[in-house]
């Protein structure tokens, strides 16, 4: 970590504000002040919230935390996921996904969590981070002004009334699906909320049943159900209510159990202990930015729950974000940097509301899945796909064959000490450029080393464990994955990102992108 910047004018209580902790805030708040960013975040509720609404993250949000060093704290709080499966009441299984070993780190492609365990490990990170970092928990921000220099937040205490003003560069809303902060900023919520109300009824495990690991989707027009096991030890049901039912039909655990029985689930299985109602959104933001002022999370989108990827995509949002106020705020790239934001973020949320809302499709009987064996594709799940941006911050092409704009591998590799370790730890936190056999910075003419070395980035060479070693600068590619992936594209030399996206290669240029 490196120390708080000094760049901060007086009239500025702060770099970035945050207005809301819930994981989008916190993914914000803790990469920001990790890398020395000044962050106040206002949090109106003083407990983290009881209940588990997400379920699941992958092996992309947990390459975000790795860079955090939080991955493996977090694992702790996690369990892999078996597979997922759709079935019907007469246990007919319509499809079923596996998931491949993953390409991302030492992390399986996706985990079943439990949402409050996962956030405690990352508040008491956040304690770690303090000075940079300051977190005010039952305030409530009741106005926000901004002018081209930054944003003024009156904030008010809950519990004695009393309210003050800081001032902020910048501004994260992260305050959920109701946000204020967007309905002050002007800012319509497109799309469309579901009719149908769903109950969800959150259990402990008394004893095991029949694969009660797998998630399984309960494929039936009338009563589509969402049955899906949590981390320790904590399952979870989600049930359409029918027209002619209403939430007074099941306001007391005693009423859930006609529910559960119709699943063959007993008081011998589970304990409930406890359930609440929502609707599925179909919902966006028109902007994710006013000025100073980003939407982050669910304020910015809202999407089904099928796709697992709610939650983690305003993780996702957050690192975005997060890198490039890094670089602006410390003065490395423009301010224009920022404009790319929505720019890369929201047509990988689309995809991800697109392939949730297919998913839901499914599950109501609406599509049926080729059959196993059919020889017919498969449908694609949204959640399987690599990361990979549609534009944004790289210099050259993206799609098709071009990696510019992809996710790197990250393999087991060696550095030139011998050390074993995963490839982000050999290439820190910023920006490196690899070259496959040769120095990178070879390959530069002294302009673009120039814009490479402004940013700090590192210079690394990538050999296979057959070659001999040049230098201190050399990264062992023990498995040949990185190597293999470098010469499928026919680069020789790449550029990296922060978030491990490709920003430019040899093959375009590799000058530092255009803001």
């Amino acid at each position: 970590m490196t120390h708080p910047t000094s760049h901060m004018h007086a009239d500025f209580d702060t770099d970035v504000a945050v207005i809301g902790y819930g994981p989008s805030g916190l993914a914000a708040s803790l990469q920001l002040a990790h890398h020395g960013i000044r962050v106040m975040a206002f949090e109106k509720e003083r407990s983290i919230y009881p209940r588990a609404r997400a379920v699941t993250v992958n092996d992309w949000t947990m390459r975000c935390f790795q860079s955090l060093g939080l991955d493996e704290a977090l694992a702790k709080t996690m369990d892999p996921t078996a597979a997922l499966r759709w079935m019907t009441y007469d246990r007919q299984e319509l499809m079923r996904v596996d998931f491949p070993p993953s390409k991302f780190g030492r992390h399986p492609r996706s985990y079943a969590i439990y949402q409050p365990a996962m956030e405690e490990v990352l508040r008491t990170a956040g304690e770690r981070l303090a000075p940079a970092l300051s977190v005010h928990y039952g305030t409530e921000v009741v106005d926000l002004k901004q002018d081209h220099e930054g944003a003024e937040l009156e904030v008010r205490d809950l519990a004695s009334g009393h309210t003050r003003r800081i001032r902020a560069r910048y501004v994260l809303a992260c305050d959920g699906g109701s946000s204020a902060t967007r309905e002050r900023l002007g800012i319509r919520l497109l799309g469309e909320t579901g009719e149908t109300q769903w109950v969800v009824i959150d259990a402990r495990v008394k004893r095991w049943w029949p694969q009660r690991h797998i998630l399984t989707f309960w494929s039936d027009p009338q009563r589509p159900v969402v049955d899906i096991a949590l981390a320790q030890g904590n399952h979870r049901w989600e049930f359409p209510l029918g027209a002619h039912e209403s939430v007074t039909d099941f306001d007391t655990h005693d009423k859930l159990w006609p529910l559960l029985r119709s699943l063959g689930v007993s008081p011998d299985d589970i304990k409930i202990h406890q359930h609440a109602f929502y609707k599925h959104h179909v919902r966006h933001a028109q902007a994710w930015r006013s000025g100073r002022v980003f939407l982050l999370g669910d304020a910015a989108h809202l999407m089904p729950p099928w796709a697992g990827a709610g939650m983690q995509s305003g993780i996702r949002d957050a690192f975005n974000i997060g890198w490039k106020l890094v670089e602006v705020l410390q003065g490395r790239l423009p301010e224009a940097l920022l404009d790319s934001y929505e720019t890369e973020r929201a047509p990988n949320v689309e995809l991800m509301t697109q392939g949730a809302v297919q998913l839901g499709r499914i599950i109501r009987r609406e599509i049926t899945p080729p059959p196993p064996g059919s020889g017919a594709p498969p449908i694609e799940m949204p959640n399987r796909k690599d990361p990979a941006l549609d534009a944004g911050w790289v210099r050259g092409p993206i799609g098709g064959t071009s990696v510019i704009g992809k996710m790197l591998p990250q393999p087991n590799v060696a550095d030139a000490r011998g050390r074993l370790c995963l490839l982000d730890e050999v290439m820190g936190s910023g920006f490196a450029l690899l070259g496959d056999g040769i120095h990178p910075a070879e390959s530069l003419s002294a302009d673009e080393k120039a814009g490479w070395d402004r940013l700090g980035a590192r210079y690394l060479t990538v050999l296979s464990p057959t070659d001999q070693g040049r230098g201190s600068d050399d990264v062992i590619d023990l498995e040949g994955a990185l190597l293999a992936w470098m010469r499928e594209a026919g680069v020789r030399v790449l550029a990296l990102r922060p978030d491990r996206f490709v920003a430019a290669t040899d093959l375009h240029g590799l000058a530092v992108p255009d803001c």
